[in-house]
């Protein structure tokens, strides 16, 4: 059997790390700051000037422009012949050339197709235009 390394009767004392007021401290911590971060956001009193400049003009209405399956386009909810889409397009943007457009197409839509509506857009001088999706596990009910 061991014998204990000390001959005296002394008791002995063990170290160990009391860590318990340490988390008190922390913990008391916290709620200070918890209290203390949401004034510092308050917002400081400014007299702003005031703006000379009018706000830019925003559509009433986005111009979307629809390919469906079969080929046929439209123009809001008005179907258009490919020979009149740029007349329509221009007739309703005001002949804006910096409206910005939305074109949807379905996705059974020829490649071929949809490039011969951008290309129509591009030759009238209609540069903005924006390609519509659908978001990612968004499933939209067919027309």
């Amino acid at each position: 059997m061991a014998a204990p390394l000390h001959e005296s009767d002394e008791p002995v004392e063990t170290a160990e790390i009391n860590i318990t007021p340490f988390i008190d401290v922390m913990l008391v911590l916290l709620i200070i700051f918890m209290v203390a971060a949401p004034l510092s956001t308050v917002d400081v009193p400014v007299e702003l000037p005031v703006a000379t400049a009018r706000p830019a003009p925003r559509p009433a209405e986005p111009v979307f422009l629809t390919i469906r399956q079969d080929g046929q386009v439209s123009v809001g909810e008005t179907e258009v012949a490919a020979a009149d889409l740029l007349q329509r397009v221009e007739l309703i943007t005001a002949l804006n050339r910096e409206t910005r457009l939305y074109l949807r197409a379905d996705r059974a839509v020829p490649y071929g197709d949809l490039m011969a509506v951008l290309n129509t857009l591009r030759v009238g001088g209609y540069l903005k235009v924006g390609l519509v999706g659908l978001e990612a596990g968004r499933v939209e009910a067919p027309l």
